[in-house]
C-alpha cells in the first residue's frame, strides 16, 4: 500500500487509527537496546503517551515520565526481579525506581502518565498481574462481550486499564460519548470500530485514540474472538481537586 501513499491510519481532531504500515520505530531516552513506536502523546492531543516498547536481549526501558503500566506482548521482561511474560501486566507508580528489562526479544504495551493525586487517598502500590487470572465479566450483562479488570478499582487510581474480548458478532450496547479519553490497542481479531463520523476496519497490531467526547461503537466481525487494551482517565473531577 505505501508504493501508492495508501495506508489505514488517520489522524482527525478526536481520534487516531495508528496502523502498522506507519510504524517509526526510535529510542526513548534511558532506553537501551529497545525502540518506542510512540502511538499517542500530548503533541498528538492526549494527557497521556502510549507506546510499543521492542527489546533486544539486554534491552531495557528508560525512566517513566509518572506512573507507568506495563502489558507483556511477545518476550519475557524481568520487572523489579520478577518475570512478565506475554499477558502479563505491572503498574508501576510515579517514582518507584522499577527497572523494566529484557533478557531476550520482547514487546510490550507502555502506558505512561502523570499521577494526579486525591485528598485523603494514598498513592496506589507497586503490583504486577496476570491477564487470565483476572475474571472476565460480561458487559452489561452481555455474555458475549467480557471485561476484564487489570488494575484495582480503587479511588487511589487515576486511570483504569482493562481489556474486553468480543465473541464473533458481539458489539458495544451503544454508541458512547463521554468526558474520558481512551488508548486502544488490538490484541486479537479484528472488526469495525466507528469514530466520530467516521467507520474502520481495524485488525490486531492496530492502535486506536479517542479524545474526550469522540463518539465510539465497536462490532466484531470474522470467525475468531476480537480483543483489545484499553485505557481510560477516571475517577477524578473534570475540573481538578478542590481548593
Amino acid at each position: 500500500m505505501h508504493q501508492l501513499g495508501q495506508t489505514r491510519s488517520v489522524h482527525r481532531r478526536d481520534h487516531i487509527l495508528h496502523t502498522p504500515d506507519t510504524f517509526v520505530r526510535a529510542p526513548l531516552p534511558g532506553m537501551r537496546n529497545a525502540t518506542a513506536t510512540v502511538h499517542i502523546g500530548p503533541a498528538g492531543g492526549a494527557a497521556f503517551t502510549q507506546y510499543t516498547a521492542e527489546f533486544e536481549a539486554g534491552g531495557r526501558l528508560g525512566p517513566a515520565a509518572g506512573q507507568r503500566f506495563v502489558y507483556g506482548l511477545e518476550g519475557e521482561l524481568e520487572i523489579n526481579g520478577r518475570a512478565v511474560a506475554a499477558g502479563d501486566y505491572a503498574y508501576i507508580p510515579a517514582g518507584h525506581d522499577a527497572a523494566v528489562l529484557a533478557h531476550g526479544r520482547a514487546r510490550a504495551a507502555v502506558i505512561e502518565k502523570p499521577y494526579r493525586p486525591l485528598a485523603g487517598v494514598s498513592a496506589p502500590p507497586f503490583l504486577i498481574g496476570r491477564e487470565s487470572r483476572v475474571e472476565g465479566k460480561p458487559f452489561l450483562g452481555d455474555s458475549t462481550l467480557l471485561v476484564r479488570t487489570l488494575l484495582p478499582e480503587d479511588p487511589a487510581f487515576d486511570c483504569a486499564v482493562n481489556t474486553m474480548t468480543f465473541q464473533p458478532g458481539a458489539t458495544l450496547p451503544m454508541v458512547e460519548i463521554h468526558v474520558m479519553e481512551h488508548g486502544l490497542l488490538m490484541l486479537e481479531g479484528g472488526g469495525i470500530y466507528r469514530l466520530g463520523d467516521d467507520w474502520y476496519p481495524v485488525t490486531a497490531g492496530d492502535f486506536i485514540w479517542m479524545a474526550p467526547y469522540c463518539p465510539q461503537w465497536f462490532g466484531a466481525l470474522g470467525k475468531t474472538p476480537a480483543r483489545y487494551l484499553i485505557y481510560k482517565d477516571w475517577n477524578r473531577h473534570p475540573l481538578g481537586e478542590p481548593r
